[in-house]
């Protein structure tokens, strides 16, 4: 940090610290450079000091600061007018519009007070000359923050009727209070209307449109229009994070997580801010408790009331503890304000926020965040009523088992508690027994004994036998398949004899004959090598004797349609084992619709997702989609999250594939809601959000990719995900903050994945990712950086093969050269080494297409060498050297030119483009009559009329210019 001994060093020194994040260190900065204004005894040095000073406290949680560098600005305007440039005369006008809303942000200062500055204010604007505008637009907000809403409309439509002048806000910043004072009066349709072209990108600031996308959050949710809030909140949380004078629009944020189910990811935020509970220089921003106690209050209503939460410093907080704290403060300190305004207006403004209600049960947005309340899963289990009766209980398990619908086995569960003390038969305890055994897996096997024997107890051998066959099954399942198929053969032969002298019915005996088939195919599966075709053969057998039984005599028995239908399933495996795929998806289909016709389409979710797979490894992509929809369609919501979570993951990455990057987007997005919910945030989950963040970068959504995709790879890792999906969110992270200008973090994250890649066997990516970081490195001004990384590039194009790109590394680094130590000399020298690297490459291939390409690239070349040449003669002073450079430049362009007239049509706008180049460095170099012809030969190349194409119409605009500038006297 240099001495400032001048007005200018003091001027840099304000310019960089106008640069620093927002707060009290940039604040200190500012009273240090006053400090040092002031030693200089130069008035404007003063004043611009005091500006800067100003500026940066309204800029920060200390805005009751700005009153007093105002006061003395204003003070030096009184008394010495002519000690104000331009600039600060205007500065100084401008900011009286700071010190109206100033004030209103101060309850101790009298409404008296405040309405007599308005009156100051338009007198001051009256006599420099400005229009109304402003004025009324103060007066608005005075009206609109005590609700005196006759005042505020009259306000309003005066402020809009004022002419534009330069005191007016900008068109961004006007349309934010246009748009938020519809809003408060209910219009929230208007409002975002009014905000469309802000929202758009046509208005911006340096605050918009953080602002709009914050304020826009509780309108969009209230109309139903949940994406696009999603969307703002990713967009603007980015935006506002880094700027402590953002604390309405943070606290917006913090509001829209209370209000869509993500109270969690509301806590994140507020633990990002600490000071947000202590700043005290702006009073009215403090207003915005309000939405800490509405998220307190979602917790403690959620029954986490006693869960520790971010709070003021000094104690630990719980969630209930805060809500009282927060809603405290924010309601004493609007009876600050509303003692102050005489209404009760802010006061019912801010309990009313506290009161609202969640407007959306669960809002995924995409980014990982602990949940603060347990996933239920869904559809939600039966409950059993006060004092339960069993038989009750006993009759509602039993139609949930018949008809195979999901939770049955809660409900028996519900039945072992309430028969803990009840007096059953034998029967009701085998049912209990049995449906327990099914639900405690290899631990159940006793317990099936035990059901067993209670069923031939109650006088149903069948039952007994398939009590057991389930047993036999589960043993299977973990291991022992010897021993199950052992045990089940004698059961199948009893239970076939039982049924042949009609002592048991179909049901029973399908149940054990479903069993051995189950174990067959599970003998089929177990081991990693091919199945022995005896093994295939013998489940085929047991299967088919299962649709034997079944089939045509299911009726309205949803059991033994199931049955049939996990018959034809199983067959299709072993189609599958076979290397038939198409009877496999075939099998797989019907089997999914027979389940879905006995009125279980849950259980086809699985055999749908088979048929995907099949339809996948064929190429058939458009079969693996309708696949995936069915299975999502017919898992409706009993599919576990983390099914559900797979599902729409492989359904997004089947239709990004055919490019349908928007709907892909929003599988993925329920895929990574879906993962949080299962508990799998870090493995499902960041493979989930890696994949969303590259199809909404797909869609030109940077700011929402990046929030994505730092999400992602907070989990991301190669070990679980492997290298090539660490590497892949890093480099569209990269692609993100480039579009989004934050360069350096851009560089990073390229970097980062250029070194994963660095030791892959092929190193294209390697390259390309060091070629990218170097651009990055170049556009965030770190030169020599830059050039290290475009030498290392070039390195690797160079082993690759690629000399197209082994030249497009040379020219980059002229340019750097250009801008660093090595100056005008250095950059010549690396694009003569671009151009004989080119026409190397040239000279040695052989392929037409090839040559074609090298000649566009050579041409190229040389036109970027003689832009290069002519840039350098600006840094030179004496004329003969500049008249060199430019001759230099200019048989530069001819060799572009005549290159570019080689390739024919291809060429032909670059070859304009050379010739336009070089008849203006004719006309520098007083050659007007050769500047004019080839802006004549331009005119010539293009029709005058009847074209469409724009750059022709720039280049014939262009020659039209160059042929004025070579008129006499031009």
């Amino acid at each position: 940090m240099g001495e400032i001994t001048d007005l200018d060093a003091l001027r840099r020194a304000m310019a960089e610290n106008a640069e620093q994040p927002e707060g009290p260190a940039r604040n200190a900065r500012a009273e240090v450079l006053l400090a040092e204004a002031e030693r200089l005894d130069v008035p404007l040095a003063v004043i611009e000091a005091l500006g800067h000073q100003l500026k940066v406290y309204n800029y920060s949680s200390e805005k009751d600061r700005m009153f007093v560098p105002f006061a003395r600005l204003l003070r030096l305007w009184d008394e010495r007018p002519e000690d104000f440039d331009a600039y600060e005369t205007h500065t100084l006008h401008w900011v009286f519009k700071w010190m109206s809303a100033g004030m209103l942000d101060q309850p101790h200062i009298p409404l008296a007070s405040i309405e007599k500055w308005l009156g100051e204010m338009e007198h001051r604007y009256r006599l420099a000359g400005h229009s109304e505008r402003a004025v009324r637009g103060a007066e608005f907000g005075v009206a609109a923050h005590i609700g005196d809403l006759e005042r505020a409309e009259r306000a309003y439509a005066a402020w809009l009727a004022a002419d534009r002048d330069r005191m007016a806000d900008c068109h961004a910043c006007e349309l934010h209070g246009q748009g938020s004072w519809q809003v408060s009066r209910g219009r929230d349709a208007q409002a975002l209307e009014l905000w469309a072209p802000v929202l758009d990108g046509e208005y911006s600031c340096a605050h918009e449109p953080h602002t709009v996308l914050a304020s826009s959050l509780l309108p969009l949710l209230r109309l139903g229009r949940l994406e696009e809030a999603r969307a703002h909140h990713l967009r603007g949380f980015r935006l506002v994070r880094p700027m402590e004078s953002m604390r309405g629009a943070y606290a917006d944020h913090v509001e829209f997580c209370a209000l869509t189910g993500n109270e969690a990811r509301g806590l994140e935020l507020l633990a990002e801010r600490p000071a947000y509970f202590t700043d005290t220089g702006h009073p009215r921003s403090r207003l915005d408790m309000a939405a800490v106690a509405l998220l307190m209050d979602r917790l403690t209503g959620l029954g986490l009331g006693e869960q520790r939460v971010p709070g003021p410093a000094g104690r630990t907080w719980t969630a209930r503890e805060l809500a009282v704290h927060a809603r405290t403060e924010a309601t004493e300190l609007a009876g600050r304000f509303d003692r102050r305004n005489g209404t009760p207006y802010v006061g019912d403004r801010v309990r009313a926020r506290m009161a609202r209600g969640p407007l959306v049960e669960r809002l995924p947005l995409g980014v990982r965040t602990a949940r603060a309340v347990p996933a239920a899963a869904a559809p939600v289990a039966p409950r059993e009523p006060a004092g339960p009766d069993p038989a009750a209980l006993l009759a509602e398990a039993r139609r949930l088992s018949d008809t195979l619908r999901p939770h049955a086995l809660e409900a028996w569960a519900a039945v072992a508690r309430a028969a803990r003390e009840a007096d059953l038969g034998p029967r009701d305890r085998a049912e209990i027994a049995d449906h327990e055994a099914m639900a405690r897996g290899p631990e159940g096997v006793a317990l099936f004994e035990r059901a067993a024997a209670l069923y031939a107890e109650a006088g149903d051998p069948g039952e007994a036998l398939a009590a057991r066959a389930r047993g036999a099954y589960v043993r299977a399942l973990h291991g022992e398949v010897d021993a199950a198929l052992a045990t089940v053969a004698g059961l199948y032969d009893e239970v076939l004899a039982l049924y042949a002298d009609e002592a048991t019915g179909v049901r029973q005996t399908a149940a054990v004959v479903m069993s051995r088939a189950r174990i067959l195919m599970r003998r089929v599966h177990e081991g990693s090598a091919p199945a022995a075709p005896a093994a295939l053969a013998a489940a085929e057998r047991a299967v088919r004797e299962v649709l034997a039984l079944v089939e045509g005599r299911a009726g309205d028995e949803v059991r033994l349609a199931a049955r049939a239908a996990e018959a034809r399933a199983m067959l299709a495996e072993l189609a599958a084992h076979a290397g038939d795929a198409g009877r496999a998806a075939e099998l797989f289909r019907r089997a999914a619709a027979e389940y879905v016709a006995a009125g279980v389409p849950w259980f086809a979710v699985e055999y749908e997702v088979q048929v995907a797979a099949l339809a996948h490894q064929a190429g058939d992509l458009a079969g693996a989609e309708r696949a995936l929809r069915t299975a999502v369609e017919h898992g409706g919501g009993y599919v576990e999250p983390v099914g559900r979570a797979q599902l729409h993951l492989q359904l997004a990455e089947v239709i990004g594939a055919r490019g349908e990057a928007a709907e892909a987007a929003e599988h993925a997005l329920e895929a990574a809601h879906w993962a949080d919910e299962a508990g799998e945030s870090g493995t499902l989950g960041a493979w989930a959000r890696q994949q969303l963040g590259g199809f909404l970068l797909r869609q030109g959504r940077f700011a929402e990719a990046a929030e994505v995709l730092e999400s992602a790879l907070a989990d991301l890792a190669a070990g679980t995900h492997g290298e090539e999906a660490v590497v892949q969110a890093h480099w569209w992270l990269g692609d993100c903050l480039g579009e989004l200008g934050e360069h350096r973090a851009a560089a990073e994250h390229r970097l980062r994945a250029a070194d994963i890649a660095r030791g892959w066997p092929e190193q294209q990516d390697h390259a390309t990712l060091a070629h990218l970081a170097a651009e990055s490195l170049s556009s965030a001004g770190l030169t020599d950086e830059a050039d290290r990384a475009y030498a290392r590039a070039g390195e690797l194009w160079r082993a690759l093969g690629n000399p197209h790109f082994v030249v497009r590394s040379l020219r980059a680094r002229g340019w750097l050269a250009l801008r660093g130590e090595s100056g005008a000399e250095g950059a010549r020298e690396l694009m003569t080494d671009a151009v004989r690297a080119c026409e190397d490459a040239l000279e040695a291939a052989a392929d037409p297409m090839a040559r074609e390409q090298l000649t566009s690239e050579l041409a190229d070349t040389h036109r970027q060498f003689g832009d290069l040449l002519a840039r350098s003669a600006a840094e030179e002073a004496e004329d003969d050297v500049i008249r060199g450079a430019f001759e230099a430049a200019l048989v530069q362009m001819d060799r572009a030119a005549a290159l570019f007239g080689i390739l024919g049509a291809d060429g032909l706008h670059g070859r304009t483009g050379a010739e336009l180049a070089a008849g203006w460095l004719e006309a520098d170099l007083g050659r007007p009559a050769e500047a004019a012809a080839r802006a004549q030969g331009v005119l010539a190349t293009y029709p005058a009329t009847g074209t469409d194409d724009e750059t022709a119409q720039a280049r014939r605009a262009e020659a039209g210019q160059l042929l004025q500038a070579t008129l006499p006297g031009a």
